[in-house]
Order: C-alpha cells, then structure tokens, then sequence
C-alpha cells in the first residue's frame, strides 16, 4: 500500500477501523463524514452503543491523531471519475455556522437561542434548540437548519443563498461561486442586475437590515475577474448524442445550453435573432448597468462548452420551426419578450418611428449603436424600470434635457427606489401627479338607513375649486 491513497465514505466505526487499518499499512487516508463529527460520535443520540466503553474512545483519538489519516467532517462526495487509471472525487466541505475561533463550549448559545424543535435525538419527545451538541470532529457547535429558507424560496432561481453567503464569511469566494453557478451560469451580470427579491424577503431586517445578498453574488464573481482566473466547466464522461435546439440566447436559452452540457449532451445549438448574445441582458440593460465585456465573458464561459450559438437566425424566417423540430430530438423555446407598450392615444400610430418610440425599442437601438441623434428634449412618460433606464441613458446620450411624465405619485412608481433616486441625482427631471387643487361639490346628509348608515348624494351644479395646499387624510 506504500504510495497509495485511499479514501473511505463514511465515519462510522467500520470507517474508523478501516481507517486505522489503512493508514497503519502506509496508506494516506481521507476519511469523508456528512456530520460535523466522526459519525461514531452520534451512536449514543442512537442508543447503540456507549461512548464511555473503552474500546470506542482510544479508536476515536487515534484515528483523529494518525498523521496519515485526514479527517473531512460536514463534507459530502458530489462525484467521482477514473482518470488515466487514477480516481479523482469531488468533495463539497460545508460552511460552519459558528465561528471556531470563538466558540469554547461555553453553552451561551444553546441558553439563548430563540427556536425550539423537536429533539429527533429522543424520538421527538422533548425539544431541543436548533443549537447542535458540541463537536469534536470540528471543536465548535453546530446550527441545524432544514428545508429552503425563506430567500432561497423567494429567489426564482432558488439559488442556495445559505451555503454561498456562509462561504464567502469563511473567506471562500471562488467556492461560493462554484455554489452559485449550480443553478445560475451567469453570476456577474445577474449580480449586477438583479431586483434581488430574496433581500426583500430577508429575515435579517427585522434585527437592522437585509443581508446584501445581490452584492454578495457580484462580489464572488468579481473575486474570479481579480484572481484573473478562467474556470472551466466540467463535463460527464457519459455523452448523450441526442441534438437539441435552442431558440434564443438569452438568460434562458443560455440556462438551458449550459444545463444541458453539463449533463453530457453534446450537440446543442442555440438560434439567436439578434446580432448579439445575451437577449435582454445586451438589448434591454444599459451599459452603466451591464457592462457587455462581463455578460460577453460570461456567454462565452458557456459556449465554449461546446454550445454552438448561430447569430442572425429568427425562427419562421431564416429557419422554419419545422426544420428545427425535424433535425432535432428536442427544442426548447426562449425567444423573450421584446416588445414595448403603447400609450393608445389618438395619433400616436401616425408618428410611430417618427419621434415616438416605446422604451423597449429606444434601449434596443441604443445598445445596438441604432439610437436616433440626441438633440432638445427627451419625455419619457412611464414610471416603470424601463421608463428609468430610457432616461438616463438619454442623458448620458446627450439630450439636452430629460423629463419622466408619470401620471400617478413618486409613491406609486413602480421603479425600484434607488433607481428612482439614482436619476434624479443624474439630472433627470421627474413630473409625478402631485395634488394642485381639489374639486369639491356640496353633498346633502339624508337620514340613516336601517343599517344605521347615512346616504350621500351629489347636488348638480355645486362644485367649486380649493386651491393647492397639504391634504391630510
């Protein structure tokens, strides 16, 4: 066994032995456990076996003694692969919840911690903390927490929140970038983008404020640009020949390939409209927003998985839908939604692409270097996302002045806030609906009903006109 390695599944007692017994022949040893501790340690909780028997400790302290014996407590084999006659597995080392260079069994956690469950170590019997017992395995306690909290169940990509927000507080971005790219191929621009519902959501408010979840994400992603590092994904050995067509290169087109490839499917090709990746992301977030160098660098990260994207290719003009359900197994459809709203106002199909133009299109043209020359005045009526982004790109385009019409209050705009403000201090002008006056009109009392409620009716040419000044209500 001299030169060898070996690794064991498993901390049990068989582990353990198994363990001792390889090492002891020369070989080093990688003894892998899912709990923070040996899972020897658990047998008491399982009433198996008693921890104090003689036989049982001397094992433990060996095994965690033994130079040639390495212990990974709270880890987990995702997989593993023969390569050139060699076994490579891959093991995900979870975060702890406390932090090790605090904890000295002290208990003060266990005495205040505010959620009780039931003691699944006593059959349910009683209730515990979710505080875990003491740990050898790692020296700390252990936080017990199940099922998805309350922002990986709010984000629609259900990204594991938990795990990577806990491994950059272990100061492991390049892992928590690893955590977030399981369900989300596109990190930085998403980073940058995203309305972040999880934060809204966060449990963390109602102690000071939401932990910045979004910002964490581009910070990991950030972290890999510094590093200057060019990660590749890996695929299974198993390939699948079946081909698949993709239909759009946008966030879910491109969630779909990069899934796909990572399964082991080899022949997918994605059909994007547009002269550019992204969907969206390229034609629809501006450049101050999304810089197209990251979303570039990210789609080619994807690509380069064997994705072949053809630009320029609608669906039903340069290829019929037909075609594509003929020459393919399977096709998926993420062709977006790239169209704006109208005002529907008498005369306004008259000047369409003569000086009106929806939000959706502006942006377009714009990221496409097709925007109309930037002279006089720029309205933009509309409170919404793309109304802000429309404006302040006209700024920076170099509209001499740029308006937001909005027919309703500040309040009412749909806008993120900080969107909101963010024009505002760029120079935009804002016209929400503010009161000016009010109309009244006299009202005669009539006599309670039944009900005890009392009837209003409207007097015809009563009405007058209060100046402006503060309503309260």
């Amino acid at each position: 066994m001299e030169n060898k390695s070996v690794l064991i599944i498993g901390g049990g007692l068989q582990g353990i032995q198994a363990a001792l017994e390889k090492a002891e022949s020369g070989a080093e040893v990688t003894l892998v456990e899912k709990f923070p501790s040996l899972g020897a340690e658990r047998i008491p909780r399982d009433r198996i076996i008693d921890p104090e028997k003689a036989f049982l400790n001397p094992a433990l302290d060996r095994v965690r003694d033994h130079e040639k014996v390495t212990i990974l407590p709270y880890s987990d084999l995702k997989k593993i692969r023969k390569d050139e006659g060699k076994v490579q597995a891959h093991i995900l080392k979870h975060s702890l919840r406390v932090d090790n260079s605090k904890c000295n069994d002290c208990k003060a956690c266990i005495r205040v911690c505010p959620v009780n469950m039931y003691d699944d170590f006593n059959e349910g019997l009683g209730f515990r903390t979710a505080v875990d017992y003491f740990n050898p395995g790692t020296g700390v306690y252990n936080i017990f927490k199940e099922d998805q909290p309350v922002c990986q169940r709010t984000c629609p990509a259900h990204l594991d929140i938990r795990t990577y927000v806990a491994q950059i507080a272990d100061g492991k971005p390049l892992d928590s970038l690893a955590t977030i790219r399981d369900r989300l191929p596109l990190p930085g621009s998403i980073g940058r983008v995203c309305p972040h519902p999880c934060e809204t959501a966060c449990n963390r408010q109602y102690l000071d404020e939401p932990i910045s979840i979004c910002f964490l994400k581009r910070f990991a992603a950030d972290a890999e640009l510094k590093e200057g590092i060019e990660p590749a994904y890996e695929t299974p050995e198993k390939k699948y020949p079946e081909k698949i067509a993709i239909i759009g290169a946008g966030p879910a087109g491109l969630t779909c390939a990069h899934d796909l490839a990572r399964e082991g499917y080899e022949n997918i090709t994605i059909y994007e409209t547009l002269p550019v990746p992204g969907g969206y992301l390229w034609v629809g977030i501006p450049e101050y927003r999304l810089p197209k160098e990251l979303l570039k660098r990210e789609v080619d990260l994807i690509a380069n998985m064997g994705i072949d994207i053809k630009y320029n290719m609608r669906v039903g003009k340069d290829i019929s839908f037909d075609d594509l359900r003929k020459n393919n197994d399977a096709v998926f459809i993420g062709a977006g939604c790239h169209k704006g709203l109208k005002l529907r106002v008498p005369g306004e199909d008259e000047y369409e692409g003569k000086g009106i133009v929806d939000c959706v299109t502006f942006l377009r043209e714009q990221a496409l270097g097709q925007a109309p020359e930037a002279k006089g005045k720029l309205i933009v009526i509309g409170g919404g996302n793309a109304a802000i982004d429309s404006a302040r790109v006209g700024w920076r385009m170099g509209f001499d002045e740029v308006y937001i019409l909005y027919r309703r209050t500040r309040k009412e705009m749909p806008a993120n806030p900080w969107e909101i403000d963010a024009a505002e201090h760029e120079g935009v002008i804002l016209h929400p609906l503010k009161v000016r006056n009010m109309s009244l009109m006299r009202k005669p009392l009539c006599p309670p009903s039944a009900r005890q409620q009392t009837w209003i009716f409207l007097v015809k040419n009563t009405s007058s006109t209060l100046p402006g000044g503060t309503p309260l209500t």
